[in-house]
């Protein structure tokens, strides 16, 4: 408890080096002792503390951070934005899904992407059509992420989009549209995913070959 209470001491330090160190290792820790430190670290005036301190609230996973975490996705620095919204995927608060569908149209590229994969982990199924749209990011990691996060949430509404995802230019997005597909398990897709056996890409061919031994051969 000693080390905790000097690294709490730390946060508050006007040494930058220490405030920083100080909210990576509470998270490392894992302490809920320090949720309300950290909470109050999200004002710090150097992004990196703040970022930090968002990083460390996820790992902790006290649902008192929550409100805070929603607030860090209008951060100023991307980066806290986007580590809000990862951390808010870890905690797993419904309530905070609507304000990551918000963050699926932010500027930055990670940003979205962590958005669209907290939501995955959320599985709110209210994201389901936001995560539709984000099939059509000018991003491929944004497209393959949400990919994957419409295969975790399961909903049958996305069983036509990912299908035409199939065809999407890149390999990943592909791959993890033919995974989601499977997970899901319409036998509506059991033709378009025998139609990747044929993709150029070994990863997604690979893909394609697993689903249909899952989802049956005949």
């Amino acid at each position: 408890m000693a080390r905790i209470d000097d690294l709490l001491q730390d946060l508050k330090s006007g040494d930058l080096r220490a405030r920083t160190m100080a909210a990576y290792v509470l998270g490392r820790i894992g302490d809920p002792v320090a949720t309300e430190p950290l909470i109050e670290a999200l004002k710090d005036r150097d992004g990196r503390v703040r970022e930090r301190a968002v990083w460390s609230l996820g790992r902790i996973g006290d649902p008192r951070a929550t409100e805070p975490l929603i607030g860090a996705l209008k951060d100023d620095d991307w980066r806290v934005r986007a580590r809000a919204a990862s951390s808010l995927g870890r905690i797993g608060d419904p309530g905070a899904a609507g304000h990551l569908m918000e963050a699926l149209v932010d500027e930055k590229r990670g940003v979205r992407w962590m958005a669209v994969e907290a939501l995955g982990r959320v599985g709110d199924p209210g994201a389901v059509d936001d995560l539709i749209g984000a099939l059509g990011d000018a991003v491929w990691s944004v497209r393959s992420r949400a990919a994957w996060s419409l295969g975790r949430i399961g909903d049958p509404k996305a069983v036509d989009p990912l299908i035409g995802a199939l065809k999407d230019d890149h390999a990943y997005v592909r791959r993890n549209a033919v995974i989601a597909l499977c997970r899901i398990g319409d036998l509506r897709a059991k033709a378009p995913i025998a139609g990747a056996l044929d993709d150029v890409d070994r990863l997604v061919r690979e893909a394609a070959r697993e689903a249909l031994e899952r989802l049956g051969s005949d």
